[in-house]
Formats: C-alpha cells, structure tokens, sequence
C-alpha cells in the first residue's frame, strides 16, 4: 500500500536507541549525532520504492558523508513477515548497493514506532542537537527518471548542516507502508 510521510513536526526531539547491523554490532542516535546532523532513514529490502532510489540514495548519502553529515538506516518491517527484509537479506542488500552507512535491525520494532516511521522510504533529517528538521523526499523524480532531479534531500541535509534549520517547504515521502507485527 502507497503511503506518504506527515509533514514535518520541526524541533521534535529524536529519542535515543542502540541497534544492531545485521553483523550484530551496536549503533545508538547519541554516538551518531554529530556536528553537522544527521540522516535516519527507514528503509527495507523488498519495497519497490527503494529498491528504484538504491543507487541515488546510495550516491546520495555518499556525499553527505563525505560532508560531515552522519547516516544512520533503519529497517523497522516485521522480517519474520516479510522474509526478504531478514538480517542477512539486509546484508546482501547493503552490500549490492555500495552502502557506506550502518544498515540496523529495529528487531521488535519500537523505534519505528518511537520515530512515527509510515513507509520505507522516511527520511528524517536532525540538527546536531537532535532535533527534527527535515521529513521529506529524496528527490523529484518519483519513479521517473533522474537524470534532472532536484536533490531534495541533500540540499536540506547541507542547510542542516549550515544554519542548524531545515526548509520550511518539504514535499513528504511515499512508499510501502512499513509492515508492524500484529503483536505491537
């Protein structure tokens, strides 16, 4: 099911976490917020979605670290539902596309939740003091081509980084809705 992502709420405060990548070791929000901000993202393997964008966010993201912004992914899907999106299946995945960020395990899914996450692709864009700044897009070409895109969020991203703000004109997101357990 297509969803989009809420607008965003500017200023809220991102809570903290520890994950684990598909390796097993640990990454918390308090180790990765760093000067210049830095990118949640919640992703899975399975979504159509993502996998059209892998590349540019992959790309994307490159440049961002390469710029001081830090990049943390997360994938909040219920795998034992959806068998693509398993740890190992992250790996591979990660691996398949040159992702230079730490790609976690939400394992019983409370950051999802914590986070208000609705679809992979949801970006959430935090200033160096945690607060959210940005909740858009990648960029403007849906599942067009991308040979003119406009890098929506990489430019937010720099402005983060800049002036500690995100744009006030933010187009959401939309992708697969994430698939909680019956269980939360």
């Amino acid at each position: 099911m297509l969803l989009d992502t809420p607008i965003c709420d500017f200023g809220w405060k991102a809570p903290n976490f520890t994950l684990k990548n598909p390796l097993g070791e640990s990454f918390s929000l308090a180790d990765n917020l760093g000067e210049n901000g830095l990118l949640i993202m919640f992703i899975c393997n399975h979504c159509p979605y993502v996998q059209r964008i892998a590349e540019r966010l992959s790309q994307d993201t490159a440049l961002l670290i390469s710029e001081g912004i830090n990049v943390l992914a997360i994938m909040s899907n219920d795998y034992r539902y959806v068998a693509e999106d398993s740890p190992a299946n992250m790996e591979k995945f990660a691996k398949q596309h040159g992702f230079l960020f730490p790609y976690l395990v939400d394992e019983d899914l409370r950051v999802g939740k914590a986070y208000g996450a609705v679809c992979t692709p949801d970006f959430f864009g935090f200033n160096k003091h945690g607060q959210l700044q940005y909740r858009g897009r990648l960029d403007d070409t849906k599942m067009n081509d991308a040979t003119n895109r406009s890098p929506e969020l990489i430019n937010a991203m720099r402005q983060i980084a800049t002036t500690g703000q995100g744009p006030k004109e933010q187009i959401p997101s939309m992708g697969c809705s994430i698939k909680w357990s019956n269980t939360l």
